[in-house]
């Protein structure tokens, strides 16, 4: 059962669903069932930001091309051009990759989270879902970073620059264009060069203990890592049966 956050009569009397609150984040919902995307709308809104829907992958892929969001909210399950193909395009286009993709799988199996990982999504709830746990994935990914002089820091390995203020990869002067979740896991692993994290580990210091991941989720990220990283992607090692680590003779 939906943990969703029905509108009252009298909220429903003066609800719009095609309001706009200026100055919120903007997120884009792309969901084909009506009901659900409709009290998304309503539950997103009422949290400040700035919603727009969509029922199809088309829809979204026409919207993407026009504006430009912080989130995308996207059911995987999708008439015609399906969610795995929308987060592919999203990733690949300069314009829309940096919004942060949580992806609603139908049944939560492995697979379904396996493959919406593997198209570069940065987080997933399963159906069905809580609305309240949505939201808070939601505010976690595109909660401010601040940070000062003192709590930032550069990691170097030969050309490979990593920076936590920025949340920025570089190899040489080239962008590596990695999710915030990736990011967060190649950066936890450099600043700590040689130590060995299991994939739970790795998933409590970057996401906190409450979050249900699988194993292989873990390696879905890790081998987008790899992928983006070229010829840098040996210095993220496999440790057979225990996890990863990070490798680099070259670091400052």
């Amino acid at each position: 059962m939906l943990d969703f956050q029905t509108p009252t009569t009298s909220e429903s009397a003066s609800y719009d669903p095609n309001r706009r609150l200026t100055g919120g984040r903007r997120v884009l919902v792309v969901e084909d069932e009506d009901d659900i995307q409709e009290l998304l709308n309503f539950n997103l809104t009422r949290e400040g930001y700035d919603v727009e829907c969509v029922g199809s992958g088309e829809e979204a892929i026409r919207v993407l091309k026009a504006r430009r969001f912080d989130a995308i909210v996207l059911d995987l399950m999708l008439p015609g051009i399906d969610g795995y193909e929308v987060c592919r395009r999203v990733k690949a286009d300069p314009a829309s990759r940096n919004a942060k993709v949580i992806m609603l799988t139908a049944k939560g199996e492995e697979v379904d989270i396996v493959n919406g990982l593997g198209t570069g999504a940065d987080d997933y709830v399963s159906k069905p879902f809580s609305v309240r746990v949505l939201i808070a994935r939601l505010k976690s990914h595109l909660r401010p970073v601040v940070s000062t002089e003192a709590d930032e820091q550069v990691v170097r390995a030969r050309d490979l620059v990593l920076e936590s203020g920025r949340m920025e990869a570089r190899v040489g002067e080239e962008r590596v264009p990695l999710t915030l979740t990736e990011f967060r896991i190649l950066m936890l692993l450099a600043q700590n060069p040689g130590w060995v994290f299991s994939r739970y580990q790795i998933v409590d210091s970057i996401c906190g203990p409450d979050h249900v991941v699988t194993e292989r989720s873990v390696d879905v990220q890790i081998v987008n890592i790899r992928r983006k990283l070229g010829e840098h992607a040996r210095y993220v090692e496999t440790v057979r049966g225990v996890g990863y680590r990070f490798i680099s003779d070259e670091r400052e």
